[in-house]
């Protein structure tokens, strides 16, 4: 046992090296991300979920250098105060401050002439607004509708050095553009409102490439449970047939979305830009005589999932952390000891160092692979696409649980464990060699222990540190219980009865694993995304209710059917 907590120890060590980013400070764009994370969880008074986000952020910082000393040593201080903060106030103030300091620390790296950057932005949108004044001028709507679109899609290739420079300004004109594609898509379009509204947008504009800072930024704390509430309500007032409330209510999100857009345009490009351009549309169809009801819940009950699905917290706990390794241990462990065990029967004790050297080479081989895995999955190259990473070694680690379930499920009768046990041992035995002894303990170990490292791989990125180690030191506790009830019971534990619980958290784990897998890869638009209405997000469970995941869920289940029916049938 002193030998196998050993192992597991180190085990442990390099598993939590896994966590740990190494990247180079070529863009600070991660950075932000984890910022926006940890606002939007505080805000919606997630604090292990804000916790965690510091967490990834301070190890991401941890690997940033910079000649700004000044500039950098105010981002420590502010991370610092964000990290120790007791209360949500003093964290969103402390966020906010972090932002700015981590923002001022890359325009010293990378000088930006902000007035030259208005300047230009201000040359390349006077002849797109003359383009559209032009069309309201001709009062033509189907005109004005297309001069909006070619404005619209301008605005988004350019939109940036607004965005940068003042976050008022840049949401002001989202709203104002928002407020003109309401009107333009009117049953019956007001052309005089339309040009009211389009001065006010021009004058914002002016006003910006100015450096006049004349909007002032939405108050109030938002976030991804704000929009939701918003469409519900909207729905809500649709049910009860007051589509004129419906539509001021969508007028309520699309105000208050500049400042919550970054949460989905980080995770969901395509959702991003739906939202962007339906949600006006949507608001203008509220106000018609002939209101489509059907077809304008569908597309808020799509956007509600869709942001739920973004929201959803796709984090594993301590029991997914301990599971893992207490199923790859004890078959470690019950195989070691089998081993001793009959060393000792056979009057050969001395020769149990030798399986002891078998399992300790094992522990050396997995850790060169846990560093050498650590170093791929945290090189700048794979940085660049952490969560597609996550996503498809996610799916390797459920397809490899597949595997496990199968074999536990072999071994969960009596005599079905007895014959394993009998062979690798019969095979020691023929060979009449101490390799061979040591040659079981060896692969025995370093089976296990390159399984679960695939595993760990598979569910550390979502998880917190905390909840990590709590799990792999549960899983220690139960693996020393363990290993002490069978020296002193050796021979006497159902260790079948043990597979057949193992199996069914293994297939249960690997349920969620499919589902948090694919879900990330759908948030990274490399695996499409079909909601599939009136299902609930469970993410607890990983089920989220897109075709897709569902898919991937229903061919381990068919699995799962197959394997149990083929073993009755051997049976």
């Amino acid at each position: 046992m002193k030998h196998f907590l050993t192992r597991c120890s180190i085990i442990l060590c390099l598993l939590l090296a896994l966590a740990v980013p190494v990247q180079a400070a070529q863009s600070y764009s991660h950075l932000y991300i984890s910022i926006s994370d940890a606002l939007m969880n505080t805000k919606q008074d997630k604090e292990a979920e804000a916790k965690l986000a510091l967490e990834q952020f301070t190890k991401d910082w941890a690997s940033v250098t910079s000649e700004q000393t000044e500039a950098k040593e105010k981002v420590d201080e502010l991370l610092a105060q964000a990290v120790e903060a007791t209360s949500k106030d003093e964290r969103l103030e402390a966020l906010s401050a972090l932002s700015n300091a981590l923002r001022a620390l890359e325009e010293l790296e990378n000088p930006v002439d902000e007035a030259a950057q208005r300047a230009e932005f201000g040359q390349k949108f006077k002849p797109i607004m003359a383009d559209f004044e032009k069309a309201l001028a001709s009062e033509d709507i189907a005109a004005i509708d297309e001069a909006y679109k070619d404005f619209n899609i301008k605005w988004n290739k350019n939109e940036r050095p607004v965005r940068e420079q003042s976050i008022a300004m840049y949401g002001q004109i989202e709203t104002q553009m928002a407020f003109l594609r309401i009107s333009i898509s009117a049953e019956e379009p007001d052309v005089t409102l339309m040009k009211s509204q389009f001065a006010e947008l021009k004058q914002t504009i002016e006003d910006f490439v100015a450096g006049k800072e004349t909007a002032k930024a939405v108050e109030g704390e938002y976030s991804l449970s704000t929009l939701i509430a918003y469409i519900d309500e909207a729905n809500d007032f649709i049910d009860a047939g007051d589509y004129k409330a419906a539509s001021d209510k969508i007028l309520e999100f699309i105000t208050i979305w500049p400042s919550v857009e970054i949460e989905i345009s980080t995770r969901n490009g395509s959702l991003y830009t739906k939202i962007e351009s339906d949600m006006p549309i949507i608001a203008s169809d509220l106000l018609k005589s002939t209101v489509d009801k059907e077809a304008i819940k569908s597309k808020l009950d799509n956007f509600r999932t869709e942001i739920e699905l973004i929201q959803a917290d796709s984090d594993y706990t301590f029991w997914d952390s301990a599971l893992i390794l207490l199923r790859e241990g004890l078959e470690a462990l019950l195989i070691i000891l089998a081993l001793v065990s009959f060393l000792e029967k056979s009057g050969q004790k001395p020769m149990r160092k030798w399986i002891y050297i078998g399992a300790f080479v094992g522990i050396l081989l997995s850790a060169v692979a846990a560093i050498l895995m650590s170093t791929i999955l945290n090189s700048p190259t794979v940085d660049t696409n952490r969560e597609l990473m996550e996503g498809y070694i996610g799916l390797l680690a459920a397809a490899m649980m597949v595997g496990v379930g199968i074999w536990l499920h072999s071994k969960s009768s009596v005599a079905s464990w007895n014959r394993y046990i009998s062979k690798q041992m019969g095979n020691a035995i023929s060979s009449g060699s101490v390799f061979a002894m040591a040659a079981i303990s060896f692969l025995s170990v370093f089976r296990e222990g390159a399984e679960t490292l695939v595993f760990y791989a598979g569910i550390a990125p979502k998880m917190e540190t905390s909840q990590f180690v709590l799990g792999i030191v549960v899983a220690l506790l139960v693996l020393t219980i363990f290993a002490f009830v069978l020296f002193k019971a050796s021979g006497k534990i159902p260790v079948h009865k043990f597979f057949a619980v193992a199996t069914v958290l293994i297939y249960v784990l690997a349920f969620k694993i499919i589902g948090v897998s694919l879900h990330t890869l759908q948030l990274r638009d490399a695996v499409s995304t079909t909601i599939v209405d009136g299902l609930p997000v469970i993410s607890f469970i990983g089920f989220y209710p897109t075709v897709e995941t569902m898919i991937g869920q229903a061919i381990l289940l068919v699995l799962v059917v197959v394997t149990i029916i083929f073993k009755k049938k051997q049976k």
